[in-house]
């Protein structure tokens, strides 16, 4: 099968949906079909980031560079040119694709160019939970290309919430892909005490502030490793100053976030809203770290009862999971147990990216299906 899969967001910054374009397109291509990715890009940023590092593969066709745009307490990196829109809608008619498989049709602005006549059958996959104040502005075009896909698909119900505020229509729930083999063949980064990690943008909704507060309430021996960079960066590095507990790493390339998951104890994810789905909480539970996080209906739904749930935003409760969790860790019990960590590394084990990509072959087939007859979503 020759499939097209579109990116909102640019393919030479890390992040979550990135991540899930890149790694579906990988399983894919293993179980032998031809994908094309397609998406905005800022080549100097991909070398500075370490953007695709994890499927450096070169089939990808960049529609223009991306920009940052506020969106869900975050900055989302789109390209909000008409002319992008259009390229990837020619490149599309004319590369003789068989499906285009569109990621968050809510973004701005990729998708816009395939609202009127598309060339080829399209699925939609809706990541997003929450509505961003420029969707109701554009909702009159995302309808559009809600309304032109064979088939919808949601990553979470949070997700299928969200889009049917701004698409309608009917949503099968899917999930994201976790990719096991990372794991297994990284090499754990040294530690000389029990150990979290924090990984994500520092941006407000994702707590970084609440977990640096929570940790600095412990009084055993702990490190806390903070991964990622944001707007918060700066001012949370002069409350919290990197010392003997606080280590501050910025930005990491694919081999080395393995490195880190795989070398902690801990992984915590204390967002405080936003989250569609706990990818970070499956690749934790993957690399047989324990996990402690925010109750949030992604991570909830994500955690499957392998991991310590805590009210958003409360660091005392965070505070107190955390001591525990790190006591687990030095004792080797609870949930840093042999036995409670190959429950969660298994319970991960079915969120596989394998997995979904077979799941994806199916939803294709029948869009293709769909298309022949003549049949919208």
């Amino acid at each position: 099968m020759k499939i097209a899969m579109l990116s909102p967001y640019s393919l030479s910054r890390p992040g979550g949906v990135q991540g899930q374009v890149l790694g579906l397109a990988h399983a894919l291509r293993h179980l032998g079909h031809q994908v094309t990715v397609i998406g905005p890009e800022d080549p100097e940023e991909r070398d500075r980031t370490g953007g695709r590092e994890r499927d450096p593969n070169p089939d990808t066709f960049v529609i223009g560079r991306p920009t940052g745009l506020r969106s869900n307490g975050s900055v989302a990196p789109v390209t909000i040119s008409p002319l992008a829109a259009l390229k990837a809608e020619r490149f599309v008619r004319r590369g003789g694709f068989d499906v285009l498989h569109l990621h968050e049709p809510l973004a701005p602005v990729a998708a816009y160019g395939f609202m009127v006549n598309p060339p080829v059958p399209m699925v939609g996959t809706y990541h997003r939970a929450g509505v961003s104040r420029w969707v109701p502005v554009l909702k009159p075009l995302v309808y559009l290309v809600g309304s032109r896909l064979q088939v919808r698909v949601a990553v979470s119900e949070a997700a299928r919430e969200t889009a049917l505020r701004s698409s309608k229509g009917e949503y099968e729930v899917l999930f994201n892909g976790v990719d096991m083999d990372r794991f297994a063949h990284a090499r754990p980064a040294p530690t000389d005490r029990p150990t979290v990690l924090f990984l994500g943008r520092h941006e407000t909704r994702k707590g970084l502030g609440v977990l640096l507060d929570a940790f600095a309430l412990l009084e055993r021996p702990a490190v806390l490793w903070v991964a990622g960079d944001g707007p918060q960066s700066e001012v949370q590095c002069r409350r919290h100053p990197e010392s003997d507990r606080v280590k501050w790493f910025g930005t990491l390339g694919d081999r080395e976030v393995d490195e880190r998951l795989t070398g902690a104890d801990v992984l915590c994810a204390p967002s405080l809203r936003g989250e569609s789905f706990g990818m970070v909480v499956l690749e934790g539970m993957a690399a047989r770290c324990a996990v402690v996080a925010s109750d949030l209906q992604g991570y909830r739904s994500a955690a499957g009862g392998h991991a310590t749930l805590v009210p958003p935003g409360d660091v005392t409760a965070l505070s107190r999971a955390l001591g525990v969790a790190l006591a687990d860790a030095a004792e080797g019990s609870g949930q840093s147990s042999m036995d409670a960590l190959k429950a969660a590394q298994a319970h991960a084990q079915g969120w596989s990216m394998e997995s979904l990509a077979e799941r994806y072959i199916d939803v294709y087939q029948r869009a293709i299906a769909a298309y022949a007859r003549g049949e919208h979503s």
